[in-house]
């Protein structure tokens, strides 16, 4: 069991005294506010030199982005710390499956440092190992098991991919996650069928949009209810088998939103992340990972105008970057993802100065037999023909 059992904490306020939740960091480090914290990170990571590399995944505040080495997505911050075999100490400034990732792939001797342990995923937690392995079971009893073959995309704790290793599955970017399900359908004849877990809008817009599945092919599995909610007939009519997971900020994105965009900005382009809801990515101009928005948005021409429906961090960044594009949130509201940005500066600073210090905090680490079991699956997904080393 890998996954840290943590209650969620609103961003900013409450307490856990028992363990270090990512509300207050322990000691007497100032606000975030005051610019002795930028001095200390610098100090601390001089002082470490070669020793670290700092990871930053797009959705991290800019405080804390600017001390990473390299920026990405979740598995090419992965494979970029598996790349620096030097490096003793990768201190990973996204959230926990992110940094679980980090320790299965890179060596034996790294330690893979999050700085605060509250920087979860809900995607990743909508999905925990009890509930699939139960799940796992209910779809023996209904007669459907030997012919699903589990894919996981990566936002998804260790044990979930530890999961689709051993029981004939593979680990799917939102980049590939077209070409993962190709091979999934091609394991197990005409009748496979696929358990996607744990976000739901990506499976489903990537079977009815990139594979010509329809709808009526997709069921969704319901953790909460008996048998998922569905019947034997269900399970056995059904292609897809979409768990009920989503994520929390690109699950608000809503159709209206556009339609109101669209009346307001003339020839708006749309571009939204695939974990959104089928509504809205049926009514975008363009659709794809983070990478894909970041590049599309770096390649448009001055003067366009845009509505980005992703993190709002990143939303931000690119505006502040591409000052000579008209760039537009595609919310009504504020939508930061709350457990990215628990990774504020006081944490990092506290992480940096305790490895300047020789003490190693908050270490996420893979137990052997779940790091060997996602490996396979892992492995699998970089063997896939195509667009497999891209988020």
């Amino acid at each position: 069991m890998t996954t840290v059992d943590l209650p969620l904490l609103p961003l900013g306020r409450g307490t856990d005294p028992l363990s270090e939740r990512g509300v207050e960091c322990p000691g007497d480090l100032p606000s975030a506010s005051d610019p002795d914290l930028v001095a200390r990170a610098r100090a601390a990571k001089e002082a470490l030199g070669e020793k670290v590399f700092v990871l930053g995944h797009h959705y991290q505040r800019d405080e804390v982005i600017q001390f990473a080495d390299v920026t990405g997505d979740s598995f090419k911050l992965a494979r970029d710390a598996a790349a620096r075999p030097d490096a003793e100490y990768i201190v990973f400034c996204g959230v926990h499956f992110m940094a679980e990732s980090a320790d299965i792939l890179t060596g034996p001797k790294q330690q893979v440092v999050l700085p605060d342990l509250a920087a979860g995923c809900s995607m990743a937690d909508m999905a925990r190992i009890a509930q699939v392995e139960k799940a796992w079971e209910a779809l023996a009893e209904a007669g459907v098991q030997d012919h699903v073959v589990p894919v996981t995309y990566m936002n998804s704790s260790a044990a979930i991919k530890a999961f689709c290793g051993r029981n004939g599955g593979v680990v799917c970017t939102s980049s590939n996650a077209e070409v993962a399900l190709d091979w999934a359908f091609a394991q197990k004849g005409p009748d496979t069928k696929v358990l996607f877990l744990p976000d739901q809008h990506l499976g489903r817009n990537t079977a009815v949009l990139e594979l010509g599945l329809g709808l009526d092919d997709c069921v969704v599995w319901n953790p909460h209810k008996a048998g998922g909610g569905l019947s034997p007939e269900e399970l056995r009519d059904a292609r897809m088998i979409l768990w009920k997971g989503h994520c929390s900020v690109h699950g608000r994105f809503s159709p209206d939103v556009i339609d109101d965009l669209r009346a307001k900005i003339p020839d708006l382009n749309v571009i939204v992340h695939p974990e959104c809801q089928h509504e809205v990515v049926l009514k975008a101009d363009f659709v794809g990972s983070t990478e894909y928005i970041i590049k599309t948005i770096e390649a448009a021409p001055a003067g366009s105008s845009w509505a980005i429906g992703t993190e709002l961090n990143l939303v931000q960044r690119l505006a502040k970057a591409h000052p000579d594009k008209n760039i537009v949130f595609l919310d009504r509201n504020v939508c930061y993802c709350s457990t990215m940005n628990r990774i504020d500066l006081p944490h990092l600073v506290w992480a940096l100065e305790s490895l300047a210090d020789g003490v190693v905090v908050n270490r996420i680490e893979v137990d052997p037999q779940t790091e060997q079991e996602a490996l396979v699956a892992l492995q699998r997904m970089l063997d896939l023909p195509g667009k497999s080393h891209r988020d």
